[in-house]
């Protein structure tokens, strides 16, 4: 999450949750009471900066945002489950481009706690990756006027194409997810994240089952491994908002996409709805019957994916970010592979293979920022192909560039995602809660609702009814800004 970027995600770092994504996200940071501070001291940092800024660059074709191309550049990263290579070579680029800078490149899990004393002070970075456990709140940023809008970007040309705007090289929805509401894109969303239903294709196959489409044949197929000691499921049990990896696009699955509209847009009773009870009912099962691996509860992400790539689970709700950062636990014979979410039955709305894909690993430019422009041109050149066939290559995940993986062999996870989305079609679902209710979505829905009913501490039914008194109370909070669907 998120971000995203649940996303989404919290790229590796023992005791984070989602990138995203995302998203995070996908799979997108929790705010502390430290954040609201910082947060609080935003709106009221005030000030002309404009001293401070580089002066602008002579606008060239090679210079499309009109770099200054002596003025120095600050960018950084988290330092999470994609590591930092790819943008240590994406800074290369910036150099070899302008040779008289030299890129002040750093990389840390503790965004919020590192930059917040920046932001008070009107000392931003000129490029951050805002996301793990420590992830700033985006919206609330936006709404304090913190952030640049990167439409000049969008319509800059793109690395390699002159003729072609950087917007028109994305994947669908990209620049929309950047937007939160209205017109300025907020938001550079560089990976591209396939949340889903992970499992070993080799382990499937030992049971002699594919993988299933209906939740009975779910049901069948998590009594058949536990009969051979292994369990159906297993999760991040410290970090239950990362059930909604799959949970949510069944969700929408069986409901129609109107149904995630309306939770994400805090629509009363949104949670009510029959979809939601059938969801809910279909995962508690998992619980009921004993198909979740014992002690799951007390796992975090790293243990339970540990767990899962040892053989002990035999599904686990992630994203693609998985692939990299189990990478030293993965067997090389796992055959990693991603799914859809499992539906109800015949009379879903949406078919199988509905599955939620967005943007994550979010990248913002502050408006502060005595270096915006740079800030942004370094953004252009991770969005070129070879970067993006970089990132791609060195991390396992796909980018926010629509393409780049031509000639690169794919992993098996990779491979699988991408299968995955050509499966999907037109039926790619991205609910927004990870995004714009950072704090609702992970302590609210997931710990408090989701990660007690699958613990056996809440039935459906009260977990819903206390899912919904959250998302009443988050709507009628007049200091949260609101976003809906456009």
């Amino acid at each position: 999450m998120g971000s995203t970027s649940a996303e989404n995600t919290e790229n590796g770092t023992a005791g984070v949750g989602r990138r995203d994504l995302i998203k995070r996200s996908a799979a997108l940071g929790l705010i502390s009471v430290p954040t609201m501070s910082f947060l609080s001291a935003c709106a009221s940092s005030g000030g002309d900066d404009s001293g401070d800024k580089a002066k602008a660059g002579k606008k060239t074709a090679k210079n499309p945002l009109g770099v200054n191309e002596t003025a120095g550049m600050e960018f950084v990263l988290f330092d999470g489950g994609f590591g930092k290579e790819y943008a240590e070579d994406a800074v290369k680029i910036y150099e070899k481009n302008f040779p008289e800078v030299k890129v002040k490149f750093s990389a840390t899990q503790k965004i919020q706690s590192t930059l917040q004393p920046r932001f008070n002070q009107g000392t931003p970075p000129d490029l951050i990756d805002n996301s793990g456990a420590e992830q700033m709140d985006m919206g609330v940023l936006a709404g304090k006027n913190q952030l640049t809008d990167l439409t000049p970007l969008m319509d800059a040309p793109s690395y390699d194409d002159p003729n072609k705007k950087v917007r028109d090289t994305l994947r669908p929805g990209i620049v929309e997810m950047g937007r939160l509401d209205g017109d300025p894109v907020w938001i550079m969303y560089y990976a591209y994240t396939v949340y889903g239903v992970w499992y070993s294709q080799k382990a499937l196959d030992s049971l002699d089952e594919q993988y299933p489409q209906t939740w009975d044949q779910m049901l069948a197929v998590c009594e058949k491994a536990k009969k051979k000691g292994m369990a159906g499921w297993t999760y991040a049990g410290k970090y239950p908002y990362y059930l909604p990896f799959s949970l949510y696009p069944m969700i929408g699955k069986v409901g129609g996409v109107e149904v995630l509209d309306a939770i994400d847009n805090l629509e009363p009773n949104a949670w009510k709805h029959p979809a939601v009870k059938a969801c809910f009912d279909a995962y508690y099962e998992l619980y009921r019957k004993g198909y979740i691996l014992k002690g799951t509860p007390g796992l975090d992400h790293i243990q339970s994916q540990t767990a899962w790539a040892k053989g002990k689970a035999l599904f686990i709700p992630n994203g693609s970010w998985v692939e990299n950062e189990s990478a030293n636990v993965i067997p090389k014979d796992f055959d990693l592979a991603v799914s859809a979410p499992t539906g109800i039955d015949s009379s879903d709305k949406m078919p199988f293979g509905t599955i939620w894909a967005s943007g994550g690993e979010p990248f913002i430019v502050p408006a502060k920022a005595k270096n915006g422009a740079g800030g942004m041109e370094q953004l252009r050149i991770m969005l070129s192909e070879a970067s993006s066939k970089n990132f791609t290559s060195k991390v396992k995940s796909l980018t926010a560039y629509n393409g780049g993986t031509d000639g690169i062999t794919l992993t098996p996870g990779l491979k699988s995602g991408v299968a995955a989305l050509e499966k999907a079609g037109d039926n790619v679902v991205n609910p927004r809660m990870q995004d714009w209710y950072v704090q609702l979505q992970k302590e609210k829905i997931g710990v408090s609702g989701l990660g007690e009913m699958m613990a056996g501490r809440l039935t459906p039914a009260e977990a819903i009814k206390k899912i919904q008194a959250f998302a009443d109370e988050t709507a009628k909070d007049t200091s949260i800004k609101h976003y809906k669907h456009q």
